[in-house]
Order: structure tokens, then sequence, then C-alpha cells
């Protein structure tokens, strides 16, 4: 019984994550970048510059951060494509694009 309750909630889980929009997506986004350096005020951040200038994040604070997007989104991010992933514009863009291919 506990199986199909966690497969009932993981396919709802997902339903819930396809249908975010751009604002919900960059909001996940923020609540991330909240988890990993809390310190940071949220609000000051600018989704056209890189994340890693305006927060204090080291390499492994970057992984936890992509650790976490996957998480919160669904989606995984190739090494090559996070290379090239540097602002929270980018990443929503990634989201829409991942979400328009399935």
């Amino acid at each position: 019984m506990s199986v199909k309750i966690l497969l009932f909630g993981e396919a709802t889980r997902h339903k819930i994550v396809d249908d975010m929009n751009r604002a919900e997506v960059q909001s996940q986004l923020l609540a991330a970048i909240g988890e990993i350096a809390p310190k940071t005020d949220l609000a000051a951040i600018d989704p056209a510059r890189p994340v890693r200038q305006q927060v204090d994040h080291d390499s492994a604070d970057w992984l936890n951060f992509l650790v976490a997007v996957h998480e919160k989104l669904g989606i995984d991010i190739a090494d090559a494509e996070a290379a090239r992933l540097r602002t929270l514009q980018q990443l929503v863009d990634y989201r829409a694009t991942w979400q328009a291919a399935r």
C-alpha cells in the first residue's frame, strides 16, 4: 500500500512540476539558492546576472544548487549545460526548453 501512495505522490509531483510557469520556476530556483546560502538576500538577486557573482557560492555549493534544482524542478542538467547556465534567466529558459521538448 505505501508503495502505491509513493508512486502516486511522485506522479503528482511531476505533474505539478510540469505545470509551473516561468515565475514559479524562478521562485523555486531562488528557494534553492536560499537553502544553499541562507544569508542571501533573495530579493536582491538579479536574474540577468551570474548567480555565483551575487551569492557566495564555491564550486561545491554550485553543485549542491544544481542538485536542488533537479529535486525542485525534476530536470537533469548535463555538465556541459551546467557550465553555460550561469544566470537565473538562463536556468528558467533551460527549464522552458526542457518542458517544451517533453
